[in-house]
């Protein structure tokens, strides 16, 4: 039997407490704040996206950075074992759209008091507003925390799941990179991901609010395609937001980072060819003929966007739709296919649902999560350079290396 001293009570902290004491381990778990999960709380709006129940290939192709280090823990704890875990401490979960799975109550607090009650049942001790202030090496073996108030904690072995540096509100601020560096690890780059993007174009603003539904966005460097999908997005005062914004971010976020501007493309009707397009938009000025362009264009657009989209045409709105020439007509079909922006910067780490990169993991174990350089010292969740889309994966790469984390320690 160890004793097992977990830094950061979060997903992955309670998730390894628990396996951790399944196997006959003293365990401690370490939290700063005043209760455990607070990130975990305010995920998936507040109702806990916890796994997705897609199949091996596209949890896989869902992870945007080292998908290839998770092939053993997530396989040693598949997105089916998370649902199993967590019916069976009394938390009854749904699948919704995108597989995304919820606990049934759509309640996060639900999912928290569930872990809770199973570390309880475990014999888990929890130490709340305890802040660690080191973790401790000697001879290429862990040895002790020091916590804030200048308490030492022996143990045999730690696992430091103090999240990465997204939502700060919550706690996360950076300590496990901090713990990991003094200890003699590498930490990449940071940078937020799944986050808002800002625009260059002085016409966003006036779209705040806006909401587009089933329409295909494309993010270019040049000629080059960075991100094509179809979904949702949203306009706010500085730029776009929404789902499949969030998601560009992960693809997108280190070029933007080294101060490259990127063109986003949004096409608008993609139901429609061109060809069939002009064919609507041919019908919409038959039926409007004698009327201005400004008041003809109503059927094409949401309210909010008909003043821009007139604009950006080049086309007198003053101009009656009958003397339209082909040649206009069909520029403004491009448009509508073509709607473009220019993407300048991410929001910061205030805003981002997760932190891209993060401690090496050529440095870790993938089986075991354990530390090549210390021995005992084990890391797990998103304190680890891996991040993933939005629907639940990310949560699963927590699950997944938490697990291995706890699993291991005997």
């Amino acid at each position: 039997m160890s004793k097992v001293l977990i830094v950061g009570g979060g997903a992955a902290g309670m998730f390894a407490s628990i396996f951790a004491a399944k196997n006959g381990n003293e365990v401690h778990v370490f939290e700063k704040n005043e209760k455990l999960g607070k990130k975990l709380f305010i995920t998936g709006k507040g109702r806990c996206n916890v796994t997705n129940a897609c199949d091996m290939d596209t949890l896989f192709a869902s992870v945007v950075t080292n998908s290839k280090f998770l092939y053993s823990s997530f396989y040693g704890y598949t997105n089916q074992d998370v649902m199993d875990f967590f019916e069976s401490i009394g938390l009854p979960l749904k699948v919704e759209r995108g597989n995304r799975v919820f606990p049934r109550s759509d309640h996060s607090s639900d999912v928290i008091k569930a872990l809770e009650r199973e570390m309880k049942n475990q014999g888990v001790k929890i130490h709340l507003y305890q802040t660690v202030k080191k973790v401790v090496e000697s001879e290429g073996r862990f040895r002790y925390l020091e916590l804030a108030d200048g308490n030492k904690i022996h143990g045999d072995a730690c696992i430091i799941t103090t999240g990465g540096m997204s939502y700060q509100t919550t706690g996360s601020t950076g300590d496990g990179y901090r713990f990991a560096k003094a200890l003699g690890h590498t930490v990449t780059d940071l940078q937020p991901s799944l986050v808002p993007i800002e625009t260059k174009e002085s016409f966003v603003p006036e779209l705040m609010g806006l909401s587009l539904r089933n329409v295909q966005v494309k993010i270019l460097d040049g000629k080059k395609e960075l991100y094509n999908d179809f979904g949702e997005m949203l306009f706010t005062h500085y730029g776009v937001s929404g789902p499949l914004i969030i998601s560009a971010s992960a693809y997108v976020g280190k070029k933007l980072l080294k101060g490259k501007e990127l063109k986003i493309s949004i096409d608008l009707k993609p139901a429609l060819s061109e060809e069939q397009l002009d064919a609507r938009v041919l019908r919409e000025f038959e039926e409007n003929h004698n009327k201005q362009f400004k008041n003809a264009v109503g059927g094409l657009f949401p309210s909010k966007l008909i003043p821009v989209m007139i604009e950006l045409s080049g086309i007198d709105p003053e101009k009656k739709v009958n003397i339209i020439s082909k040649k206009e007509r069909q520029n403004f079909v491009y448009l509508i296919k073509n709607f473009e922006m220019t993407l300048t910067r991410l929001r910061d780490f205030k805003e981002a649902i997760i932190t891209n990169g993060g401690i090496k993991v050529k440095e870790i174990n993938p089986s075991t999560m354990e530390s090549k350089l210390v021995e005992g010292v084990y890391f797990a969740g998103e304190v680890l350079d891996l991040d993933a889309l939005t629907g639940g994966f990310n949560l699963q790469i927590a699950w997944s290396t938490a697990y291995a984390a706890g699993s291991n320690i005997w």
